[in-house]
């Protein structure tokens, strides 16, 4: 009686394990709204702000990130697998490409090392129907991020947003404060985890001036 007790317990656990396991998400388009604190700031940048979007796009280890502005538009081409970077920007009829091996992508993104990590217990909130743990993340010029993560999912590919990459989860919400501006909130609206076509990720060949 007392072996099967104790191999009832051990089941028991396995499945709560099982159950606890995270799910990774290879392939997805998840689409933020961005919205500012609207009692300061410029009014005609406060609605620039509101009328720009984000999207990401994730296929296995490649991801795709555009923010749309009504006066520019600028993506973000990242492979985990060389950990490189392609950055195009558009302003008007300008268009300009800045390609980043992997020590340049690194050194792009130094000031987000050393940051300070503190995940907040008890504040949970739902976005999308996904359960999401707050966390603050503290950069050593006094700058700092608030996030909601969803700890049921996490991208297969992280490092596209350097600052996000140790954060054990999906996040779906994050507000940003410089040490000498207002804050940026980013929130998630919609998901969707049909697959992404793989020419999301072509790299243009012409039309680009090449930045170094």
């Amino acid at each position: 009686m007392k072996i099967f007790f104790v191999s009832f317990c051990l089941l028991c656990v396995m499945h709560n394990q099982a159950g606890a396991q995270q799910r990774v998400v290879a392939d997805c388009t998840i689409t933020y709204a961005i919205s500012t604190d609207e009692s300061t700031g410029d009014k005609s940048a406060i609605e620039s702000l509101k009328a720009s979007t984000k999207t990401v796009y994730i296929k296995a280890n490649d991801s795709r990130t555009d923010l749309v502005s009504p006066s520019f538009t600028q993506t973000l081409l990242y492979n985990k697998t060389g950990g490189t970077a392609i950055i195009l920007r558009e302003f008007g009829n300008n268009k300009f490409m800045t390609r980043l091996d992997n020590s340049k992508w690194v050194a792009e993104n130094k000031k987000y090392e050393g940051m300070k990590i503190t995940y907040v217990s008890g504040d949970i909130k739902t976005i999308l129907g996904y359960e999401c743990k707050k966390a603050v993340l503290e950069l050593k010029d006094g700058s700092t991020f608030t996030l909601y993560y969803a700890t049921n999912i996490v991208p297969s590919v992280k490092e596209f947003e350097y600052q996000f990459k140790d954060i054990p989860g999906f996040v779906l919400e994050f507000e940003s404060q410089e040490t000498d501006s207002k804050k940026i909130k980013y929130t998630a609206t919609k998901i969707n985890l049909s697959p992404v076509q793989a020419s999301r990720f072509d790299i243009p060949t012409s039309g680009y001036r090449i930045l170094n």
